[in-house]
């Protein structure tokens, strides 16, 4: 276990900070063949983070999942239908598409990202929060190389983290060690003014979206985490880690070669609600989503 403490990350949740933080919080999770984890990740969300004592909603994406994840997400918007809200595509389009499009239903004054699979637990939520709010940050990620996280990592993975880490910050010169890990708070101003410049929609997409937002001037701060993850196997192979280095390249192309992100922001391509998503509305009856899930379960399992 890579520690410099003894003690876990996490924090027990900061009423002081979380009331502080003066506005909604929406929550986005991007979920891709999670039918198996979705539906009880939900629940242990909404357990955890009504203790907060915040304004805040959970807005799952399903991203083109081939299984059931869409109708295990509905089974918890059930029981949840005040805060958890469902959104879904036919054809999977990477992780960083899903954020964008769960973004575009956010109502928050700030919006986080937190992966579906609970690798990193929402009771840590507080501690990004209080980042955000005394440190008067724009953006604060999660972070591995904190010395204060926690983590379980294998050997392969903490070598790639060192190598893809010094490619970012010589080519970038960012303020962060760590791009990639799941758990991030943004002001939702951030996010109006760099999603309509990113192009990767996956495995770069943290570096792109980061590398813009520390460009146009936004402040962004490290927190720690703790780190367990929940899978046996992960699920990024040696495939991924080549898309991830040329992504990454092709960024820095984009940004110090063509200039592209220099660009006034109307001039980037505006994206419709019907480009990319199918969105379940609120207000719907419990029959009509029933109706839905069997649907999906049906399409998923036929």
């Amino acid at each position: 276990m890579d520690s410099a403490k003894s003690q876990p990350a996490a924090d027990r949740p900061s009423d002081r900070a979380c009331a502080s933080l003066g506005g909604k919080l929406s929550i986005v999770i991007p979920a891709f063949n999670e039918a198996e984890r979705i539906e009880g990740s939900l629940r242990e969300m909404v357990a955890t983070i009504d203790g907060f004592g915040i304004d805040y909603e959970l807005i799952v994406v399903d991203d083109g999942s081939p299984d059931s994840t869409f109708a295990s997400a509905m089974r918890a918007k059930f029981d949840f239908p005040d805060v958890v809200r469902v959104v879904r595509y036919d054809r999977n389009k990477g992780k960083g598409n899903a954020v964008i499009c769960g973004s575009r239903y956010a109502r928050g004054e700030y919006v986080a990202f937190i992966d579906a699979d609970m690798d990193l637990h929402p009771r840590q939520l507080p501690r990004l929060i209080r980042e955000m709010v005394e440190r008067d940050a724009d953006v604060v990620i999660g972070s591995k190389w904190h010395p204060d996280s926690v983590i379980t990592y294998t050997p392969l993975r903490r070598t790639f983290s060192v190598g893809y880490y010094a490619m970012v910050r010589a080519l970038f010169d960012l303020p962060v060690r760590d791009t990639q890990t799941g758990m991030k708070i943004f002001r939702a101003e951030v996010l109006h003014r760099v999603f309509p410049r990113i192009l990767a929609k996956r495995f770069a997409f943290d570096v792109e979206v980061l590398a813009n937002a520390h460009r146009l001037g936004y402040t962004i701060v490290e927190a720690p985490i703790e780190m367990t993850p929940q899978r046996q196997l992960n699920r990024v192979g040696w495939g991924a880690v080549f898309e991830v280095f040329k992504d990454t390249l092709a960024i820095y192309y984009r940004m110090h070669i063509l200039h592209y992100y220099d660009r006034d922001v109307s001039v980037f391509p505006a994206t419709t609600d019907g480009d990319h998503e199918v969105f379940v509305p609120e207000g719907v009856s419990r029959g009509e989503v029933a109706s839905t899930v069997r649907s999906a379960s049906a399409d998923a399992t036929g």
